[in-house]
């Protein structure tokens, strides 16, 4: 199979036909969607992106991220090329993305240039990527350590720069492609010792880059990863170069549109977060029911039981990362914990599994159940089995989870899940770290208010704490974090990097709060962020999210008390909130009516419905919690 294919995805017989079909009639956007969930070759990919040109020459009104993608390639070698691929990586997560870029070698004067088109166009991604033959044009062979060195500095100099301006000048997800390694070493193994070498020069860029885009806030695509393991060849052809400056070959570019789709899915809250896995020939080699927990086949003693091992071992490093772990099997439930509780080899334990189930049901059925407890979207979910029976009942049943194929070899899956990227993200925060505690202790909130039937008291004996704080620079990147991935609870769905979180500390006319929820379950983590602005006499809810663990606990009424405490302190006499529909969040709709708020009919835009509360007449109601405030908070409590 080629480097640059994506064999994650299902590989249709028929897919040519099916793209001729679609050219006759006029598919939907989501059927367009399930042909772009399929392998993909560079010519199916240009033509199922003409197809969606040709349908869909704006974006739908459905089915998307609350705006279009509007990304500018920024770069110094043709990359028309790549456009097909990142439009079709976008449909394949049912994202729009519509792609400008510059006339030849001119990057830096639109960058510069407030009044070129780049501006006009507004990028809300911006893409940079550079050749390597560009990037490494002042360096010789011939020179000695000082010079080299001098250059380098001038090349991640000019890099930053490009950063700087267009984070300053868009409020934009900046994305920076890694440099292709395509340089032939001259010396051999001890090149470095050639301090103008460029196939060495490339090594030191790629090298000095994560650092520096970690400190501005950049996420890298790393091209030079997946060239160095699936081969050079596979991404660049010297032939292409020389006819038209094109430095990412043709057969790469389905791949490469996919690592770019990644990295905005991620900013726009698209990634997957929890992984559910099958349990016989998945975890292990065997079936438990019938092999029994001495017949399985995991860890030491056999190439295929230190595979499985190995498998685990990667679940576990991404449950350590936030990624939620679940498990759906087809089994009795005693047998299928047997192994999790006693196996020696065994690296997963259920303490790592936030929802365990197993049963005769069907999975999609289970699966279901599972999106449920956990309170998140199927969409979130990443179904991993062996059996390709059952991933393609799921397909047909849930083809809104991601279910990929995985290859026969158990020694190979983890490899071949991390290069789907499913997981990707553009940053980590403490509080993922602690992601499958928090669900297994909501999954026991929601077992324990199942078997109630006073909610009131059921949530007095929770004896919460909401902890409420301006923002500050600690909480700042979980804050970010949560604005740009929360996608379901989130009545205006803005999203914002630090850089704007910081404008609103620094507003006097601003305020945001970060609120954590605490009971005696254990700490939910920063669970809502609010920000409110003073717009004369009134107070604009800019941004309201909230995570879906904490729905039906009162926590949106607790929210509003300490708004109108802040509305009063801007002297403002009504607040006014607006709701942005989108298709995720249709479970807020009434969320302005259900706190009293009335509907503005003289106040709608085309990107949604506004609604006002006078506060002469509101009155904070008794809630089943304290409110814990830091300093600069409103001064509100709890019962």
């Amino acid at each position: 199979m080629a480097a640059t294919t994506l064999p994650w995805l299902t590989e249709l017989p028929d897919l040519a036909e099916r793209i001729s079909a679609a050219k006759k009639s006029a598919p939907d956007f989501l059927e367009l969607s399930m042909l772009a969930n399929t392998r993909l070759s560079f010519l199916r990919t240009d033509q199922l992106a003409t197809l969606l040109k040709r349908q869909f020459p704006v974006p739908p009104a459905n089915g998307l991220v609350a705006e279009p993608i509007r990304m500018a390639i920024l770069g110094s070698s043709t990359t028309k090329n790549l456009h097909a691929g990142i439009k079709a990586a976008a449909l394949r997560r049912r994202m729009y993305v519509d792609i400008y870029e510059p006339d030849f070698g001119q990057y830096w004067n639109d960058l510069l240039n407030s009044g070129s088109p780049l501006y006009e166009f507004q990028p809300n991604v911006v893409l940079f990527t550079f050749d390597a033959r560009y990037l490494t044009r002042g360096f010789d062979v011939t020179q000695d350590r000082a010079a080299a060195a001098a250059e380098l500095k001038e090349v991640l100099v000019h890099l930053e720069a490009c950063w700087a301006r267009a984070r300053e000048a868009f409020d934009a997800l900046v994305l920076q492609q890694t440099v292709l390694p395509i340089f032939s070493e001259l010396l051999g193994q001890n090149e470095h010792l050639l301090a103008g070498s460029k196939a060495h020069v490339v090594r030191t860029i790629n090298s000095a880059i994560p650092e520096r885009a970690r400190a501005a806030g950049v996420s890298l695509v790393a091209v030079d990863a997946f060239a160095t393991r699936g081969g050079v060849g596979a991404w660049h052809s010297e032939a292409f170069w020389h006819q038209a400056k094109q430095e990412i070959a043709n057969s790469a570019t389905p791949l490469y549109g996919d690592l770019v789709m990644r990295l905005v899915a991620a900013r726009y809250g698209r990634s997957a977060k929890c992984m559910v896995l099958d349990l016989d020939n998945t975890l292990w080699g065997g079936v438990i029911g019938d092999d029994g927990l001495e017949g399985i086949r995991l860890g030491q003693g056999s190439a295929e039981g230190e595979a499985f091992a190995a498998f685990q071992s990667y679940a576990k490093a991404l449950s350590g990362c936030g990624i939620i772990l679940a498990v759906c099997s087809k089994n009795d439930e005693a047998n299928a914990l047997a192994p999790f509780e006693r196996h020696p080899d065994m690296v997963l334990r259920r303490a790592d599994i936030a929802c365990f189930v197993a049963n005769w049901d069907d999975k999609a059925t289970n699966i279901r159940l599972i999106a449920k407890t956990l309170n998140i979207g199927l969409d979130s979910l990443v179904f991993v089995d062996d059996n390709p029976f059952e991933r393609n009942l799921l397909r047909r049943e849930l083809p809104m989870v991601i279910t990929p194929e995985i290859p026969e070899d158990p020694g190979l899956v983890a490899q071949w899940l991390a290069d789907a990227g499913f997981f990707e993200t553009i940053a980590i925060t403490a509080e993922d770290k602690q992601r499958t505690a928090q669900y297994q202790a909501n999954a026991t909130r929601a077992s324990l208010a199942a078997s109630v039937t006073d909610m009131d008291s059921y949530l007095a004996s929770l004896q919460m704490r909401l902890v409420c704080r301006p923002f500050d620079e600690v909480g700042l990147p979980r804050i970010a974090q949560l604005i740009n991935k929360s996608n379901q609870f989130n009545l205006t769905t803005r999203r914002y990097g630090e850089d704007n979180l910081h404008a609103v500390i620094a507003d006097p006319n601003a305020v945001g709060l970060q609120l954590r929820l605490i009971d005696k379950f254990g700490d939910n983590g920063m669970i809502a962020v609010l920000i409110l602005k003073r717009s004369g006499e009134s107070a604009v809810i800019d941004t309201w999210l909230m995570s879906c663990r904490v729905l039906k606990r009162r926590v949106e009424e607790a929210s509003l008390a300490l708004l109108v405490q802040e509305a009063r302190k801007f002297g403002s006499r009504r607040i006014l909130g607006q709701y942005r529909p989108t298709e995720k969040k249709v479970m807020v709709a009434g969320h302005y009516t259900a706190l009293g708020f009335s509907p503005l009919t003289e106040r709608r835009d085309n990107e949604g419905i506004w609604y006002q509360l006078t506060l002469d007449g509101y009155t904070a109601p008794d809630l089943p919690m304290n409110i814990e405030l830091a300093a600069g908070a409103a001064e509100t409590t709890g019962p």
